[in-house]
């Protein structure tokens, strides 16, 4: 679980530079890097509750 705040507190502060940058410079690259790393992060976070769903199966 600390990971997962780990994880969503860095993207958060990715995503947060990314549109303050687009906003400043107006550039598209910067709302692009935002999105991969929302794809990304919700990738993660997928795989991670699903590895803890399939781990309270086993157990049960």
């Amino acid at each position: 679980m600390l990971l997962l705040r780990i994880v969503g507190v860095l993207t958060v502060i990715v995503i947060g530079a990314g549109i303050v940058a687009y906003l400043f410079t107006g550039e598209k690259r910067f709302l692009h890097l935002a999105a991969r790393t929302t794809k990304y992060a919700l990738i993660f976070v997928l795989v991670v509750l699903a590895l803890m769903f399939l781990e309270r199966i086993i157990v049960l």
